[in-house]
């Protein structure tokens, strides 16, 4: 299917205080609607209201609009882990509430979802070739970083298995990711009761880096 070329008003000249966000959110709901790669620049222009000449002064190509909302669903859901409410972790049911912390938000913002974590896009692809290179990536710095953190403090109190923290954290984050993903992904697949599978799914994760009694 293509993505709608219906126009929305001309915004008057003088009112585009808030036009990168309205450009930012037409994007937002066409890429999810379409994919990214069946939208055009155009599209998202006449989505706003707004000439193709005025959406490059705020962004200069369609990568730069997807990678804010990249850079954005990131650093969301990093400001959501370090400011969650789990807790001093000292037991098993600790590590549950911290790793829920990260599949409510992506199935609560399943679109900001898709596009941070489930397109193809310039950090997933430094991420595959360079691995080591995460710190290149502030954005993705910011969530992995977060949850590493938290690792490494049960790491340090020895309530972990014994594996290096970065493939502790890689085991966790795409445990996570899977189950999230693939609720989004496929929604009509037959799935156990929602909240028995993602409380299952995550004590399995759970008991899977615990070493605490």
């Amino acid at each position: 299917m293509n993505a709608p070329s219906s126009r929305s008003p001309r915004k008057a000249k003088g009112q585009g205080a808030e036009r990168r966000e309205e450009i930012l959110a037409a994007a937002l709901k066409l890429f999810t609607e379409f994919g990214i790669y069946a939208v055009s620049t155009r599209q998202i222009a006449q989505a706003v209201g707004i000439s193709q000449p005025t959406l490059y002064a705020y962004f200069p190509t369609k990568d730069d609009i997807g990678h804010e909302l990249q850079d954005r669903a990131f650093a969301l859901l990093a400001e959501k882990l370090a400011a969650g409410d789990h807790g001093p972790i000292v037991d098993l049911d600790g590590v549950v509430r911290m790793l829920r912390i990260y599949v409510d938000f992506g199935l609560e913002n399943p679109d900001m979802y898709r596009i941070g974590f489930m397109s193809e896009g310039q950090h997933v692809g430094k991420l595959r070739h360079e691995p080591k290179d995460v710190a290149l990536l502030p954005a993705v710095q910011s969530t992995y970083g977060v949850l590493r953190g938290e690792l490494a403090k049960l790491q340090a109190r020895g309530l972990t298995i014994d594996l290096d923290i970065e493939t502790l954290t890689q085991c966790a984050w795409s445990g996570m990711h899977g189950l999230v993903s693939l609720m989004i992904a496929k929604p009509g697949f037959p799935w156990s009761e929602r909240e028995h599978l993602i409380a299952s799914q995550l004590r399995v994760i759970a008991r899977g880096l615990w070493r605490g009694d």
